[in-house]
């Protein structure tokens, strides 16, 4: 009998070794780990992420996995709940190229919960990691664009599965029972563009799935079944959730290496503005127009997210986060868009305001990708100001180094950590392979007790 894409993707991952992976594999999946704990360590004190981590807490059970930035032990469901909210809450966690989703708030918050709760090692953790990428990269392949344009969130959608994936192979589930819980992550999938405004709602979508995730995975470790033709089924995820999916994409190439092509961000906002920062930061830098004079800010878009990110009047900085005019605006006046750039100060800011109501909006499908912008500056005295941004910083083509990538880590973890704290941590994840037990790592990112 014919195998499933489930059965054949289960197989697959269940057989993957840290050891087989290509070097560039694993150096990525590492520096995503210290991306990863930078980030959801900074959003733990995020309004959100306290929030959660309250959350999380009142829960009681057993104790089996950290809070990050708190140190509590909860449930490893729970943890893997808070820790991908936290991850998700300050706008600097990691994008696709595809689809821009974020790959760790589901799959490496789910792998480090059971991955502490089952006592794993460092290498085995790195193995899961690169597994749990691979799934949720396979998935949207098999679905974007079409996926996203029905108004469903990619993160969650398909973060599910390699969140399964990832919890499977560290609670030790075998191919069958892997087959199972791809089934019954397939059943758990959701998530909702409808998440842009002032509210948190963007925030929570990483939450459920993280927790989904392992919660598959531990059901059936147990022996609970599920369907094996969650992809390709006739009501399966690919047709449900997108209607123009190419299921052979699920399992193209899986006898060879897979390359994982992982984005960073230096901004903290979504991903698509980032082409416009850039565009405002180099005619920063290399007019230093007068902001005052400024007349009008021209955004030439691709059609892909043209519609998208348009508010040019935020009431707090999750809105403020998700709106190019603002980011714009404050990459003009203060020549940066990092955590300290998105607060009510500056929404209020009158010359911020005044330049996010100069944006104008232009569609253009001749732009080279997706995210391609073109902004073009008019001054008071006639003249024009023009950048493209093809590539934003942080992408394959315009990469952060491991310097500016540790960078980023120190200034999200030391505040919370502190310096000696924040320097261990990022240590041990560059030697994690040597690591003996996961939980060695999660016991350095909350704040060392006090004497």
């Amino acid at each position: 009998m014919k195998q499933t894409i489930a059965e054949r993707l289960a197989e697959h991952f269940t057989r993957m070794r840290a050891g087989s992976l290509p070097a560039a594999t694993r150096h990525g999946v590492k520096r995503l780990l210290l991306d990863y704990l930078g980030v959801a360590i900074a959003g733990s004190r995020s309004e959100s992420g306290r929030v959660a981590t309250r959350y999380a807490r009142s829960f009681g059970g057993k104790a089996q996995a950290t809070l990050i930035g708190n140190g509590a032990r909860v449930p490893m469901e729970v943890a893997g709940f808070a820790n991908a909210i936290c991850s998700h809450s300050i706008e600097l966690d990691d994008i696709d190229v595809l689809a821009l989703f974020h790959f760790s708030p589901p799959v490496y918050s789910a792998a480090l919960a059971a991955g502490e709760a089952a006592g794993a090692s460092g290498k085995d953790l790195v193995a899961a990691l690169a597994a749990g990428c691979e799934m949720m990269e396979r998935a949207s392949k098999a679905t974007n664009n079409a996926l996203r344009n029905r108004g469903f969130h990619t993160t969650p959608t398909c973060g599910v599965f390699g969140a399964t994936v990832a919890a499977a192979r560290l609670l030790g589930l075998d191919a069958e029972q892997m087959t199972s819980a791809l089934g019954l992550a397939g059943a758990q999938a959701s998530g909702l563009m409808e998440m842009y405004g002032p509210s948190m709602q963007k925030r929570f979508n990483p939450g459920p799935t993280a927790r989904n995730g392992v919660t598959a995975a531990s059901i059936a470790r147990q022996g609970f079944t599920g369907a094996a033709t969650i992809f390709e089924g006739e009501r399966g995820f690919c047709n449900a959730f997108s209607g123009e999916a190419d299921p052979s994409q699920l399992v193209d190439g899986l006898q060879r290496p897979y390359k994982l092509e992982i984005e960073f961000k230096p901004y903290s906002c979504a991903r698509p503005i980032h082409n416009a920062i850039d565009c405002a930061l180099d005619i920063r830098q290399r007019y230093n127009p007068d902001l005052n004079a400024i007349a009008r800010i021209v955004m030439t878009r691709h059609p892909d997210w043209a519609h998208y990110h348009q508010n040019a009047t935020p009431r707090t900085y999750h809105e403020a986060q998700v709106s190019l005019p603002f980011s714009v605006a404050v990459a003009l006046k203060e020549g940066a868009a990092l955590l300290k750039q998105y607060t009510d100060a500056n929404i209020a800011n009158a010359l911020i305001k005044r330049l996010s109501g100069r944006v104008e909006f232009v569609v253009d499908k001749r732009l080279p990708r997706g995210v391609s912008c073109k902004m073009s500056m008019e001054l008071a005295d006639g003249r024009k100001l023009v950048s493209q941004v093809d590539y934003p910083k942080g992408s394959i083509q315009n990469p952060m180094s491991d310097a500016e990538l540790r960078a980023k880590f120190d200034s999200l973890a030391a505040p919370v950590l502190g310096e000696k704290r924040s320097a261990q941590l990022a240590e041990m994840v560059q030697a994690i392979e040597r690591c003996d037990n996961v939980r060695r790592l999660m016991q350095l990112t909350a704040p060392a007790p006090r004497r």
